[in-house]
């Protein structure tokens, strides 16, 4: 049986603009200049620049009201829009009349970019100094095209042998594209070609000068790579019959070696993203100043030309069809630019409180410099600050760097929770963290300590933290377990 009711229920829902300006706030600096540029050419009525009058007043754009629903605005009759509040007589851009509370970091830079050849690029040159036949310069080819970043060819011989013949119409056989891998193997950097760690520092080890040292550590990677690699050197020292020196300088050859070739390679720079630091923070006069960088607050103004359009629509007698439909094509792209100026407003002011909060709340930190000076500080600590929500303090925090005394910092850094120590006090797991890597990194290498013994240490310090804790920060501070940080 149908039935027909009717049910109120109270939800919220985020306008597209809040998601938009929500979306503003998440972008680091180099992001932000991007999204500002597509924004300006989808729109028209948008543009920047330094002599141009402000169209709009400022107090116009506190109105919210006025362009909340812009883009619905083409269902409106042109004979109801009101052209007088697209009209403005102020000579003084905004832009001139704002305070100084941004760094000059805005100035021009040009760097120079480089185009390096590439890893594989210069492999294949070097196949050039090699007399090669037709048939194995496309296999040497096709194994080079093989090789990852790192330098290993990760395929067995088989798969590459198959993979030639089905889709280079290559066919070979696996003795073939054996002494064809040596070849690639006397390429540099040396372990180039490697289908394993192991192969890759038997390669290394064979183009070192031979001596007693590495003649052993050849040994020892050759027949007894497993006990190498767990560190069993009571094991190597009986293998060997070697003195503990032996065995100390025939490691230290290995450890010489690099276990990525590929990566030492220096014209296999990827392209990266220069860090652009959003804040800065300097110590005037023992005092802390921030300043926000002033790529984020661009010069933006709604285009004088679009201003004209309107006044000329209002002076026209005869309005035609073709009229009123253009203008509300202009509304739409005027309000929308309104807004967006509008947005960038509310994201600078975003971005400022909200550094400032945490500059405040890690005052003695950005003084001194001294990690254990941090306080523990979670994301509700600021949004109660602020008065904004916390999922806005986490997009401010998450993707911004800031520039201080001691370096740049990802601001997400300094967000830590609290532990007590003996004396009830709230401390940061960042000051534990760093207080754990120091005793970590006095320990006698010989016989490093274990998770057990580093608890107990840090008890008599006035951190009494269980085991396993100890092992969760010893992990993220990315330090191997006791059995695999010894030395000879």
């Amino acid at each position: 049986m149908l039935r027909q009711n009717l049910q109120f229920k109270l939800s919220q829902k985020l306008s597209p603009q809040q998601i938009q300006l929500m979306k503003l706030i998440q972008l680091p600096t180099q992001a932000f200049e991007q999204r500002l540029l597509e924004e300006m050419n989808e729109n028209p009525a948008l543009e920047s620049g330094k002599d141009e009058e402000e169209v709009f007043e400022k107090d116009e754009f506190d109105n919210n009201d006025e362009y909340d629903d812009y883009e619905g605005s083409d269902n409106i009759d042109a004979d109801d829009i009101n052209i007088d509040e697209y009209l403005s007589n102020d000579e003084t851009p905004d832009y001139k009349t704002q305070t100084n509370n941004y760094s000059d970091d805005d100035d021009d830079r040009e760097s120079p970019l480089s185009a390096p050849v590439s890893f594989h690029q210069d492999l294949i040159n070097q196949l050039n100094t090699f007399i090669l036949t037709d048939d194995q310069r496309d296999i040497a080819e096709f194994l080079v095209g093989s090789i990852d970043d790192m330098g290993y060819i990760r395929r067995s011989i088989q798969d590459i042998v198959d993979d030639m013949a089905f889709t280079q119409g290559i066919y070979t056989d696996e003795k073939t594209v054996s002494k064809v891998l040596h070849i690639i193997h006397e390429l540099e950097p040396s372990g180039v070609g490697a289908r394993d760690l192991q192969e890759c520092l038997l390669l290394q080890l064979k183009h070192k000068t031979p001596t007693e040292y590495v003649e052993l550590a050849i040994d020892i990677i050759e027949n007894q790579f497993d006990a190498f690699t767990k560190k069993h050197y009571d094991k190597l020292l009986q293998k060997y019959g070697c003195s503990q020196e032996q065995l100390k300088k025939a490691i230290e050859e290995i450890e010489k070696l690099n276990p990525k070739p590929g990566g030492s390679f220096t014209g296999n720079n990827k392209i990266t993203e220069n860090i652009i630091p959003d804040f800065a923070i300097r110590i005037i006069d023992d005092e802390l100043e921030l300043t926000l960088n002033g790529r984020n607050a661009p010069s933006l103004h709604v285009s004088k030309d679009y201003q004209e359009m309107m006044q000329t629509y209002k002076n026209s007698k005869d309005k035609s069809h073709s009229q009123k439909d253009a203008v509300q094509f202009i509304k739409q792209k005027l309000d929308s630019a309104k807004w967006f100026i509008d947005a960038i407003k509310q994201r600078q002011e975003t971005l400022y409180v909200t550094m400032n909060a945490i500059m405040h709340f890690q005052h003695d930190y950005f003084l001194d410099g001294e990690e254990t000076s941090m306080k523990p500080m979670i994301l509700k600590d600021i949004a109660d600050m602020v008065g904004l929500d916390i999922s806005t303090v986490s997009r401010v925090a998450n993707s911004k760097y800031v520039d201080t005394p001691y370096g740049t910092k990802l601001i997400k850094e300094f967000f830590s929770e609290a532990m007590k120590n003996d004396q009830g006090e709230d401390v940061s797991t960042l000051e534990i963290k760093k207080i754990l890597q120091n005793t970590i990194e006095e320990e006698d290498k010989s016989k490093p300590l274990p998770d057990d013994q580093l608890a107990e240490i840090l008890k008599e310090k006035g951190y009494p933290i269980a085991r396993r804790t100890i092992a969760k920060y010893r992990e993220q501070l990315d330090i191997p377990v006791a059995r695999m940080r010894k030395k000879m």
